[in-house]
This record gives C-alpha cells, structure tokens and sequence, in this order.
C-alpha cells in the first residue's frame, strides 16, 4: 500500500511508547477493519517532522477486501494528516523495507532575505542567496558507492555498514523553492538532512564545491555540516524493480 503523510505532528513513523507515530495511527485504523491487531511493515522509517508523499507499507489481512476497498475503509478512519492513495494483494510475504531497490528523497529550501507563512511546515528558508550551481556540484561527488559515515545522525556500530549508494543527486531552484533530491540503495540516519547542511554552506560561499570530498573522506561527523531541521524532508519515491 502506498500512503502519504504530513510528519509535523508526529513522532516519526515507527511506533514509540507514549508518543503519536504514523505507525500507530495506521496500526489502529487497520485492526478496526480486520478485527484483529495489525503489524505494519514500512519501506523506509522516517524521523519526527518528515513527511512523504509515497511511502510504502505492508501488513497481513485475512479480510476477503478487494484494495480500492481497503484504501476507503482507512482513510475514513486514519487522521487528515495521513492518506492511503493506492493498495494492492501480494501473494506471500512481502517485506517492503528490504525488497526496494531506491528511496528519493526530495529536502526543500527558499532562499531570501523573508520567509513565508504558507507552506512554512515544508520548507526550510535560508536568509540569503544560495549559490545554486555550486550546491549541485557538491552533490555530483557523492554519487557513487562510499562509506558515508560522515553524514551518519549517530554511531552505526561495529557491525553495521555505513557503505550506501547513492544513484543520483542534484539541487536546483523550482517555482521559487531550491529542491535537493537524491536516490539511493538506503540511507544511513539523517543522511539526506545532514548532507543538505553540508551543502548549505557551500551554497553561501564560505566553502568550496569540492570541499564535500574531504568530508565524506573523512568518515567524521564532525567534518560535516549540521542537520538541517527534519520539515524538509519528505520521502517522494521508493522502487522496487525486479524483487518486487
């Protein structure tokens, strides 16, 4: 199932105790349809304040529901903040999380010397003019297979790899926004948001494009940049390819 929601107030996706998740409140809604508790299975965990416009997600029914039916059912009882958009019958297990091959992250930005009141819950405004060009060629470097330990939100452990592809990578100015999106295998804790506060500098001049390639060499959170605030982010993609 495909489902799109506003993060701002939720605690993140996965279910925490005494905190409003996206989880719980799609857990509820689908065990009032089906009469029994719901365990959903997510394509790619989001932080508090992240939003996405196509997250995937799966569970177990034992309801005979035809999809367009269960699309329905949810979104009357989900929140306005969360929407089912499509679903479909898979026959097995189906475990969206490590059958997809590429999450897209988009992370939005408005530059200038004022910020907006409409849509402020999705966009990060930067005071000044940010040097468009320079930001995407930073990017360009990241492209590739590497070990992004630099851009990890906390300690990934002896025994997890901080190794991610990243397939593509750009930042450009939209409709008066700046939008920085990037594809890849998977993506390390706060990667996106540490990487567009990597860029952010450079888009101010007072780092070179090139700089970048240091940082992710250095395998040092210290060496990059600050984690851009998470209302941002939203999770706009995720493929599946052949393993679906």
């Amino acid at each position: 199932m495909t489902i799109e929601y506003d993060g701002t107030d939720f605690s993140g996706f996965q279910r925490q105790r005494n905190q409003m998740t996206v989880q719980e409140a799609i857990e509820t809604a689908a065990g009032r349809i089906e009469g029994r508790p719901v365990t959903v299975v997510v394509a790619g965990r989001t932080d508090a304040g992240v939003h996405a416009m196509a997250q995937v997600i799966s569970f177990t029914t034992a309801r005979d529901l035809s999809p367009e039916i269960w699309v329905r059912a949810l979104n009357d009882l989900l929140p306005p903040t969360i929407a089912a958009r499509e679903a479909w019958h898979y026959d097995g297990p189906f475990n969206p999380r490590y059958r997809a091959i590429t999450r897209v992250y988009r992370y939005t930005l408005r530059d200038g010397p004022t910020r907006t009141a409409i849509g402020r819950q999705y966009v990060w405004h930067v005071a000044g003019i940010l040097d468009v060009e320079a930001m995407d060629r930073a990017l360009r470097h990241l492209i590739g297979t590497h070990d992004f330990s630099s851009f990890s939100g906390r300690s990934a452990g002896p025994r997890r790899s901080t190794v991610r592809t990243i397939t593509s990578a750009y930042c450009r100015r939209d409709d008066g926004h700046i939008v920085v999106e990037i594809a890849a295998n998977a993506f390390l804790p706060h990667m996106v948001r540490n990487i567009v506060g990597t860029i952010v500098p450079i888009g101010r001049g007072t780092a070179d494009a090139d700089s970048i390639r240091d940082v992710l060499e250095r395998r040092d959170r210290s060496a990059a940049g600050p984690t851009a605030p998470p209302h941002g982010l939203c999770l706009v993609r995720v493929h599946f390819g052949e393993r679906q």
